[in-house]
């Protein structure tokens, strides 16, 4: 079951963990590096970056730059992602040195803004990514985003890193959060059926999802999964937000081949 504290200094500090990790990589990064393409389609390494400037900033109430629906790459799909590439786009303007210290003062301003929320703040009704919940909820989706986009930008560098620790934890439950919407709905495993996922690390730990009339994670399962999965936890993770290719990722899997295979095939959630 997830495991990643959820308190508001917490959060607030996994957010902090994870801007400081990314500060840290864009600071040893040479001009060159910040324009190699990632896995996100016509997003560079310091596009991942201005995606994470602009949506802090839009959160500390800084207005989305304008755009033309006519300029939007095919990849855009819905509002999200129009808000997104607008700051991305607005933000290629700036050099990579300069794109840090923005990165930096919205970093900063944002970590201010988050320690001065009082608790009955971070309980107020909010709009998030996955429909209306909290304020909490949606911290815990920020902390997600911008680790997969640190991630995204260490694999497009080939610099890994920053793969456990709470973000990392974080991180790896919002994706278990999902798994009964993608075991039992997206890969169809049938009703009384059940599956282990077995993360090796750097976050290890087992996921136990059973079928029962709908899927959904439990802590235990009273008999062997009919299909165990066992990756790494950084190959979970890019597969779950649709990075790689499933058929390129090693995998081991015990039990019902056929429905191991199906899950793997669809575990990419992400928008």
């Amino acid at each position: 079951m997830t495991s990643a504290e959820n308190t508001a200094a917490a959060l607030t500090a996994q957010l902090a963990e994870t801007w400081a990790s990314i500060d840290l990589l864009g600071r040893g990064l040479a001009p060159e590096q910040w324009l190699t393409p990632t896995a996100c389609p016509g997003w560079t390494v310091a596009d991942q970056l201005a995606h994470i400037v602009g949506t802090e900033s839009m959160l500390a109430g800084e207005p989305t730059p304008p755009g033309a629906s006519a300029d939007l790459p095919a990849h855009v799909h819905n509002d999200i992602g129009r808000a997104n590439e607008q700051w991305v786009t607005e933000l290629r303007r700036l050099r990579p040195t300069d794109l840090l210290e923005e990165f930096e003062r919205i970093a900063a301003r944002r970590l201010e803004a988050l320690r001065a929320l009082t608790n009955a703040q971070w309980e107020e009704p909010s709009w998030t990514p996955v429909g209306q919940a909290d304020y909490r909820r949606f911290m815990q989706i920020r902390v997600f985003d911008s680790w997969v986009h640190e991630q995204d930008m260490r694999a497009a560098v080939g610099q890994p890193g920053h793969g456990d620790g709470p973000a990392a934890e974080q991180a790896i439950d919002e994706i278990e959060r999902a798994l009964g919407y993608v075991i039992g709905k997206r890969a169809g495993a049938p009703d009384a059926s059940s599956v282990t996922i077995d993360l090796t690390g750097p976050v290890a730990r087992s996921i136990h999802v059973a079928v029962d009339g709908r899927a959904a994670v439990v802590a235990a399962l009273p008999d062997t999964a009919d299909v165990t999965i066992r990756l790494g936890s950084a190959a979970f993770a890019a597969l779950a937000c649709g990075r790689v290719d499933p058929a390129e990722v090693a995998v081991a899997i015990e039990g019902d081949q056929e429905l191991g295979q199906r899950i793997v095939a669809n575990l990419a959630f992400t928008i």
